[in-house]
């Protein structure tokens, strides 16, 4: 089994978030974070994911994948792994991840969970099909980012996922390419909105006949 590791600071994490630290591995200085936007996804609670700094990533701030490796094995046998950026780079300057807001990492993080989620319905073969269609065609790029907003905001995750957005959509620093990266290929805060709103009108509706 995974831990989190020695350097982690379980005093800091409440009782009802430590144990969603099953099969994983996560840097201390993230822990509460991820282990918060776990938390939503009680489906992914004995899946193996790592949590990865990484110096760069192209083109993007967290990445998502499957562990290679695995995909020789069988499905329930699968482990992945979220890359993060160790800095968030901005136009003139960069800033350690782990000193965003909290919300703001807590969606970012729950994006990438749904992502899992998805990767989760999927055969190895149609992983295979996934990172195909995600390198060669940006229709499919803004199809499955969409599936993983949907996942994040069917779980409870919306308002971070709104938080998120926003914040890298009218942040002054960021580089204007990537902001019109994620305005062309993700879904909008606006549409976010709506979709929390719609999902809210569901449940009270759930609830009145229930009742």
């Amino acid at each position: 089994m995974l831990t989190s590791g020695i350097n982690s600071q379980t005093n800091d994490i409440p009782p009802e978030l430590s144990r969603f630290r099953t099969n994983k591995t996560i840097p201390a200085i993230l822990e509460k974070n991820v282990l918060t936007a776990l938390s939503f996804y009680p489906e992914l609670t004995d899946t193996s994911i790592h949590f990865v700094f990484k110096q760069a990533i192209k083109s993007s701030v967290m990445q998502a994948q499957p562990v290679f490796s695995s995909l020789l094995a069988s499905r329930n046998k699968r482990a992945y792994r979220i890359n993060i950026s160790a800095l968030f780079k901005l136009t003139h300057t960069a800033i350690p991840i782990h000193q965003l807001p909290d919300a703001i990492m807590i969606g970012w993080i729950g994006h990438e969970l749904g992502h899992i989620m998805d990767y989760e319905s999927r055969t190895n073969l149609e992983m295979v099909g996934f990172g195909l269609g995600y390198v060669f065609s940006a229709a499919y790029v803004k199809k499955v980012e969409r599936i993983a907003d949907q996942y994040a905001v069917t779980h409870g995750l919306g308002q971070y996922l709104i938080h998120t957005k926003r914040f890298i959509l009218d942040h002054a620093e960021l580089p204007q390419a990537y902001k019109d990266k994620i305005a062309r290929l993700y879904v909008s805060p606006e549409e976010i909105t709506e979709q929390v709103r719609t999902l809210e009108e569901q449940k009270l509706e759930m609830q009145k006949r229930a009742l």
